[in-house]
């Protein structure tokens, strides 16, 4: 096969693994936030659904999320070694810097669970609603990265970030004041 079909293959196989990640951060967090809300619960429905909770977290973890950040980091590892002068390029650089962020919040979701796990997580539901944002938030800029490349401009994509998060965190001020 020529170079071109390998990076094909590559780029496919990168935005699959990128969009199990999404999805599985999506689902992880989401059930934090049920499983915040089940500690108000009275006893024994509480500890039934904490149960339940920690069981369907540590499934998304290992079943969705390890092997989708490997996907994704290997085969984006893969196209870069395919056209390696990307790597010189603003661009890559501040996406790369988003997936390594996005990697170690990945990452960081154990604690949570570990916590919500023992039952001393300190974090009520609209922390974890705040929290299952993140890949949002950095979502966006890795695609406008990746779609505009070199045409983007960084204080434009960061401005335009920024008014994204004041949204979000309107959105859920205001779904969660009523």
């Amino acid at each position: 096969m020529d170079t071109a079909t390998w990076y094909s293959i590559a780029k496919a196989l990168h935005l699959i693994g990128m969009a199990s990640w999404m999805a599985g951060m999506f689902y992880l967090v989401r059930i934090m936030v049920y499983h915040a809300m089940a500690a108000a619960k009275a006893s024994p429905e509480r500890e039934i659904l904490a149960s339940q909770f920690v069981t369907m977290e540590w499934k998304a973890y290992k079943i969705i999320l390890r092997p989708a950040v490997v996907i994704t980091w290997s085969f984006g590892v893969m196209m870069l070694f395919i056209q390696p002068v990307w790597l010189e390029q603003g661009w890559m650089q501040v996406k790369l810097a988003f997936l390594l962020l996005l990697t170690g919040y990945t990452h960081w979701l154990q604690s949570h669970i570990r916590q919500l796990e023992a039952g001393t997580s300190a974090h009520g539901h609209l922390y974890f609603r705040a929290l299952n944002e993140v890949p949002t938030i950095a979502l966006a800029g890795i695609v406008f990265l990746a779609v505009f490349r070199d045409r983007i401009s960084f204080l434009s994509l960061f401005i335009g970030l920024g008014i994204f998060v004041g949204l979000i965190v309107w959105g859920i001020w205001r779904a969660n004041s009523r």
